[in-house]
């Protein structure tokens, strides 16, 4: 339950995911105006009045787009999105187009219900006194496939009809070479989201960050004004990157996870040498050496898993490197599937990555932590 207080009136405003009722009741005295609640919209229609409204008001509008299931690093979003934005919208869509016809769209978690509580949840944080917050979130944007996609969007790409967005050749590298029809999928979803929504900025995690690259040089290419915010990846606690699809992996296979993050942590840590020896260009399998190492050992006789990548690429246009300029640094990422250890059970795909920073970023990382050790020992 959710409840807006107006000037005149007392408006209590029971919101669920598919209604709203209003029960409203004069007062003889006037109470000071609250934060409007978290309200739920479906259509376009709907949410492009609220974004007027955020317009005129003249406030500045940060955009978390989800496929819900929401987890720790959606709010982790939330939260930077509000330190500097005056209203925060959340949109819940799972996309169709982004989907092969063997891929998990039927699979895909759904928890509406759950993830409006955590929204909540949050939104009680970011209004307390004692947040530092500027912004809160004000708007869910769950439309319906028939809103997004008014000519329908059967799974067969030859089938598809209707405008569709294509980065190339960033869309046909990595991701792309086993999901060729994915990022067709992200990018058209993407530019609809900031069309109908036009947000300042739109907050990603760097855990997609092919995904961040590609919608770079979509709003680039397209002179859309929206700029394209990425955060670090948020973590489990033995370092897997939090992700929707973590809830597929089941206790067997969720204990070896982790293996892709070891590998590029043993990357990382490969670069970090020879940067601290002096090198100035760096040969690719010294980094991929260690890493491909680990992960032919990764698994077990009951659990199994099978490596489909493992890039080092330029940061820019994520083409691949045969070596490493230390000036410029690069970007570490694979994808590992999981596979079944019993029936019922379908391949789960871990995809990571670490940036590695230039030399110049490396050192200045260093020199900010030894002066926060003298503050430190100082104090």
């Amino acid at each position: 339950m959710n409840w807006s207080i107006d000037n005149d009136t007392t408006t209590s405003t029971l919101r669920f995911p598919k209604c709203s009722y209003k029960i409203t009741t004069a007062m003889t005295t006037p109470l000071p105006p609250t934060k409007p609640p978290l309200t739920l919209y479906t259509s376009i229609a709907s949410i492009r009045q609220w974004r007027r409204g955020q317009a005129n008001q003249r406030k500045s509008v940060a955009m978390v787009p989800t496929m819900g299931a929401l987890h720790a690093g959606h709010i982790s979003l939330l939260r930077s999105a509000a330190r500097t934005h005056d209203s925060l919208v959340i949109s819940i869509f799972v996309n169709p187009a982004q989907f092969a016809p063997h891929e998990d769209l039927s699979r895909y978690p759904r928890t509406l219900t759950t993830d409006i509580k955590q929204l909540e949840v949050l939104n009680t944080e970011l209004s307390s006194p004692e947040s530092s917050s500027k912004g809160r979130i004000e708007a869910l944007f769950v439309p319906p496939v028939p809103e997004m996609y008014p000519s329908g969007i059967p799974l067969q790409q030859e089938l598809q009809k209707g405008a569709f967005v294509t980065v190339t050749p960033l869309s046909s590298r990595l991701e792309g070479i086993t999901r060729p029809h994915f990022f067709r999928g992200v990018a058209t979803v993407c530019m609809k989201l900031f069309n109908i929504v036009q947000p300042d900025e739109v907050y990603f995690g760097q855990k997609d960050v092919q995904q961040t690259v590609v919608l770079k040089w979509m709003v680039g290419d397209l002179h859309v004004p929206t700029k394209i915010r990425v955060e670090d990846t948020i973590r489990e606690e033995d370092g897997l990157a939090m992700s929707s699809r973590n809830v597929y992996l089941g206790e067997k296979r969720r204990g070896f996870a982790t293996c892709l993050y070891k590998a590029l942590k043993a990357a990382e840590e490969a670069y970090l040498q020879e940067v601290a020896k002096g090198a100035k260009v760096i040969p690719k399998r010294i980094l991929t050496e260690p890493a491909e190492k680990m992960l032919r050992e990764a698994g077990s006789d009951e659990v199994k898993t099978e490596t489909e990548y493992f890039s080092v690429a330029c940061p820019r246009g994520l083409e691949e490197l045969e070596q490493v300029d230390v000036s410029v640094g690069a970007v570490i990422s694979g994808a590992v599937k999981m596979l079944p250890t019993q029936e019922g059970e379908g391949p789960v795909r871990i995809i990571d990555n670490i940036i590695l920073k230039s030399k110049a970023e490396t050192s200045t990382q260093e020199a900010r932590t030894s002066q926060d050790l003298r503050t430190v020992v100082s104090v």
